[in-house]
C-alpha cells in the first residue's frame, strides 16, 4: 500500500477524524482541509505504534476564499462548528483560518490557494491536510509529498526558512518527548 492510501485508511479507521471531516465538509468553503497536527499527528501515532489517537489540542480547518477574508468570518465558522457538534454531543477544538489573508501575517505575496498557503508552513511534515469530498472520497493535500512525514523526521521548510521558529515550536509543542523517534533536520 502507498503512502497515500495508508493515510487514506488511517482517517477512515479514527471514528473522531472521520465525525470531524464530515463537519467540516457540512461549510462547503472553497478548498478546505483539516490540516497539521490533524493528519500529522496520526501518522507519528502510527509509525510509534502507538495503540490510541494522541489527542488534538486543536483542529485547523484551512480554506481560501477572497471574497471574504475578515478574521472575523473566521470566527463566525468557528461558532457555526462549535453550535453544531454541541447539538450532536460532540467536542471539537476548532480553529478555522482563510488561507487568503494569513499571508499579512509573515509579509509574504499573497497566496494562490489553500496548498500554496500550507507550503509555507514551518515543518515540512506539518504542511499536509485531508478533506471528505460529497462522494465520500477523502483527498490529501501534500505539497511536499509524504515522505518526510513517513521518515519520522521534523523537517525545517525551506520556504519558510525561519528557524527560530522552529526550534520554538519544536520545544515547545514537546514533539520529540511524545514521538521519541523523530529526528530534527535543518
Amino acid at each position: 500500500m502507498n503512502q497515500r492510501q495508508q493515510i487514506i485508511e488511517w482517517l477512515r479507521a479514527d471514528p473522531y477524524r472521520m465525525q470531524a471531516l464530515s463537519f467540516a465538509r457540512e461549510l462547503r468553503l472553497n478548498q478546505w482541509c483539516l490540516a497539521a497536527g490533524f493528519v500529522r499527528n496520526l501518522v507519528w501515532d502510527k509509525l510509534h505504534g502507538y495503540p490510541s489517537s494522541t489527542p488534538l489540542n486543536d483542529i485547523d480547518l484551512v480554506y481560501f476564499d477572497e471574497q471574504n477574508t475578515r478574521e472575523q468570518h473566521d470566527s463566525q465558522l468557528e461558532d457555526q462548528l462549535n453550535h453544531s457538534t454541541s447539538a450532536r454531543h460532540q467536542s471539537f477544538p476548532w480553529s478555522v483560518k482563510n488561507q487568503a489573508r494569513m499571508h499579512l501575517r509573515s509579509g509574504r505575496q499573497p497566496y494562490i490557494s489553500t496548498e500554496d498557503a500550507i507550503s509555507y508552513w514551518v515543518e515540512v511534515e506539518t504542511a499536509i491536510g485531508a478533506s471528505l469530498k460529497e462522494n465520500g472520497d477523502i483527498e490529501l493535500v501534500t505539497p511536499f509529498g509524504l515522505d518526510a512525514l513517513f521518515s519520522k523526521t521534523i523537517t525545517l521548510n525551506s520556504k519558510n526558512g525561519e528557524i527560530d521558529t522552529y526550534y520554538q515550536r519544536v520545544n515547545s509543542k514537546g514533539w520529540q518527548q511524545h514521538w521519541p523517534e523523530l529526528r530534527l533536520v535543518v
